[in-house]
């Protein structure tokens, strides 16, 4: 095929699309009425919505009222089939979104101590209802309890079997009868001993966990939890993260505590701290004084 010929059907391709239809030199004067408005206003409304279940139940809502006005003014005031059409199909669309989402809500619900772990825990981090729903059944969704003065583990007998959050109580965690620290609600109550072990390892805590008031906690068996992160990389990487941020705060807790005599921080960074017991290290900071001399002021 000639491409001057080729040319010539691209421009008159062009010229059609562009100059095909005539140019509005007289625009109608009289607005649109107000349920045409009304529609727009609802459409910017309706894409002006967040995300997940909520965000979408508010952006099909509007949107469906949109499309609704769109139908009504394309039927009493346009008197366009086509504009009519297309609306109310749009708006069925919406409609049908709007019962699915409701659906998909209503079967997400958990009870209230869930709610409120994932409303203090893991909504914060973005975590979709769906992606929770999956880690709850994980546990089976089954809330543990703990008395005043009962052993959540004991040093040197309990096996590390599971990963725990605190839901209500204080948990008193301590090391040769010496107090480290407290653990608080919607923390991990061994976040340590997890991290210190590998998938194939078992191990045992080095640390006794004994209630201070009667606490409630939620926990997943290891085998369990593993299982769920060979399935879904995403949860497993949001378990790391939230272990890791929880181990840091614990240090930090105990950096805080600890100092020498002079007033020096200890770094738990340091192994020789990480290894050492607190009475150790206070004895190894009192000065020796060689017997026969006298310390000088």
């Amino acid at each position: 095929m000639d491409p001057a010929a080729m040319g010539s059907g691209n421009n008159t391709l062009w010229d059609t699309m562009l100059n095909g239809h005539p140019v509005c030199n007289d625009w109608k004067r009289d607005v649109e009425g107000a349920v045409y408005h009304l529609a727009n206003i609802f459409l910017v409304l309706g894409f002006m919505g967040g995300s997940g279940f909520y965000g979408l139940l508010y952006l099909f809502f509007f949107l469906a009222l949109g499309f609704l006005c769109s139908s009504i003014w394309a039927w009493l005031d346009a008197c366009a089939a086509d504009i009519f059409s297309w609306n109310f199909t749009l708006l069925v669309i919406s409609a049908v979104q709007i019962v699915h989402v409701a659906y998909q809500l209503r079967s997400v619900s958990f009870e209230q101590d869930f709610q409120e772990l994932y409303a203090r825990l893991f909504q914060q981090l973005g975590i979709p209802l769906t992606v929770y729903r999956k880690i709850v059944a994980c546990c089976d969704g089954e809330v543990s309890t703990l008395e005043k003065d009962h052993c959540y583990a004991m040093e040197g007998k309990t096996p590390i079997e599971k990963l725990s959050i605190l839901l209500s109580g204080r948990i008193r965690v301590t090391v040769n009868g010496e107090f480290l620290h407290h653990i608080y609600p919607y923390q991990f109550l061994d976040s340590p001993e997890w991290d210190s072990l590998r998938p194939s390892e078992e191990g045992i805590f080095q640390v006794t966990l004994r209630a201070d008031t009667p606490c409630r906690y939620v926990g997943w068996r290891r085998k369990k939890l593993y299982l769920l992160f060979a399935k879904h990389r995403y949860i497993s990487k949001l378990f790391s993260v939230l272990i890791g941020n929880d181990i840091a705060e614990k240090l930090i807790s105990l950096n805080d505590k600890v100092f020498e005599r002079d007033g020096v921080r200890y770094d738990l960074r340091l192994p020789s701290f990480c290894h050492a017991r607190l009475p150790d290290l206070e004895r190894a900071s009192t000065p020796v004084t060689p017997r026969g001399t006298s310390r000088q002021s």
